[in-house]
């Protein structure tokens, strides 16, 4: 063996010396996190309080949302998840956390981690600062007003009669079994592709995905386990992996949202859709909408008015064919309040009331988005459902797990939407614990037309079917992932032409 230079010694040296000094750091962390951190107080696992690396692994998983909410049942209303997070499933957290501040109070502002995992990245409405969301969303507004909407019937009607033409060919007077999961986002993309970009994906026509779609659904899961490395502190990794295209699915999504984009922008004719609004805002004035802040936007509504729906309405006809008893009931009340599948309109579907509790009821139980939007405490700190929490500090309420919280809700795993409906059994839910479009000046443009587009396919497809869960999608629920977004299984419903006296 060759003896050791000194040179070799202090190089072995100094290598002892980081070491032991990664190990007194690790130590000191440890030791602050737990004894001396402003939130010692909170409850949760040692090993949520220690370090972020368990909220990561149940985030890369896919079980994070399943794991807060578990986290709720054994320690209360507030969670310590992470050394510097908090999750609530207190209905007030809502307000405190998202809703109006009082004049002079700081908003509890976006978490950038979250919303900006990339520092090239332009911001659109979700993650805009205050001033500039206010005035993308003044731009948006027109696409959602009822006047647009009124112009827009035609469209979305057009595409759900499609639906119900093509389930009639396929389900072959309900001896097939249809992969409803499928039909429904193939929806739910044709109709955002028109109302934002003025043509469908064609997928309804083609029943088949679009390239595009695919790669949605693949970036939505690139992006939870992205956001995984960011909390364990790789935000440069990703960085990285962001400069030096390694993001493959999101680039060819953002290449395909700017090339379709342009194509709109050259129809030049003015639609009733969503976009128009920020299209004029552009062609004023590049400064204030430049091409890229346009097509992050666009890109935006895309993933938001479809995914979004289309698993709302794959969790809900799940859940009403889980439960007979109920589906007969919203059958009884779609086929009393209408004559003829023509009377069936973007706008009489309004007066379905028991509709719209299942609808709620199936935003309880299956959230699109099962995670929290986190929100970063102002300087000062700020009082949250009755707690001081210190500045910077990270909260989130957490959907799926204060809507299946026993503190908020009867029954919680159950499917009642009655306790929608004032029935007295239910009394003691807190139904201001469901917010699926989130509360205050950032709550989701969308709603109304997202409510009205739901209640128009979901009846559709009852008045003209009669509805059976196959047998292979009996445990549809049990084991999804959810990556931010859900990663949803195969449906499988059998559908029989409904026979009206």
């Amino acid at each position: 063996m060759a003896p050791l230079h000194v040179g070799d010694i202090g190089l072995v040296n100094l290598s002892l010396i980081a070491a032991v000094s990664g190990i007194f750091y690790i130590a000191y962390k440890v030791v602050y996190n737990v004894l001396f951190h402003p939130l010692r107080s909170f409850p949760g696992p040692i090993s949520h309080r220690i370090s972020n690396v368990p909220r990561a692994i149940q985030m890369m998983r896919g079980h994070l949302p399943f794991h807060v909410a578990d986290l709720h049942r054994e320690y209360g209303p507030v969670v310590r998840i992470a050394p510097d997070e908090l999750a609530f499933s207190d209905p007030q957290a809502w307000k405190d956390i998202y809703g109006h501040r009082a004049p002079g109070q700081e908003e509890f502002a976006k978490h950038k981690g979250f919303y900006r995992p990339f520092d090239a990245m332009p911001t659109s409405i979700i993650s805009d600062p205050r001033e500039e969301h206010s005035a993308v969303r003044r731009q948006l507004a027109h696409g959602f007003s009822d006047r647009s909407m009124r112009g827009q019937e035609p469209i979305i009607g057009e595409y759900v009669d499609l639906l119900v033409q093509r389930l009639h060919a396929n389900a072959e007077g309900g001896k097939k079994a249809v992969n409803m999961r499928e039909w429904l986002n193939w929806t739910t993309f044709d109709i955002i592709g028109d109302l934002g970009f003025g043509s469908s994906f064609g997928m309804l026509a083609s029943s088949d995905y679009h390239p595009w779609v695919k790669l949605i659904v693949q970036t939505v899961k690139q992006s939870g386990q992205l956001q995984a490395l960011i909390n364990v502190g790789l935000r440069p990794v990703v960085q990285f992996l962001s400069r030096n295209g390694f993001l493959k699915s999101r680039d060819e999504h953002r290449a395909l949202v700017r090339n379709k984009l342009s194509q709109r922008i050259e129809m030049g004719a003015e639609r009733p859709d969503l976009i128009e609004g920020l299209i004029a805002t552009h062609k004023k004035d590049e400064k204030a909408m430049p091409f890229p802040k346009l097509a992050i936007n666009a890109g935006t509504l895309i993933v938001a008015g479809s995914e979004t729906t289309a698993t709302l309405l794959s969790g809900a006809i799940y859940l009403l064919t889980a439960y007979p008893e109920t589906l007969s009931k919203l059958t009884h009340e779609v086929r009393s309040s209408f004559s003829d599948d023509k009377e069936i309109t973007l706008f009489s579907v309004a007066n379905l009331h028991y509709m719209l509790a299942c609808i709620n009821e199936s935003f309880r139980r299956y959230p699109p988005v099962a995670f929290g939007m986190p929100r970063q405490v102002p300087k000062g700190g700020a009082q949250v459902a009755g707690h001081f929490i210190p500045e910077d500090t990270v909260t989130a309420v957490w959907q799926y797990a204060a809507n299946h919280d026993p503190n908020n809700w009867k029954d919680p795993m159950g499917f009642h939407p009655e306790r929608f409906m004032g029935d007295p059994g239910f009394k003691t839910d807190k139904l201001d614990a469901l917010q699926p479009f989130s509360v205050g000046p950032r709550n989701c443009i969308g709603r109304n037309l997202a409510y009205a587009e739901m209640r128009l396919i979901l009846a559709k497809i009852i008045y003209n079917f009669d509805l059976t869960l196959a047998d292979e999608s009996r445990n549809w629920l049990e084991g999804q992932k959810a990556y931010i977004l859900w990663e949803k299984p195969a449906l499988d419903v059998y559908l029989t032409p409904a026979v009206h006296s």
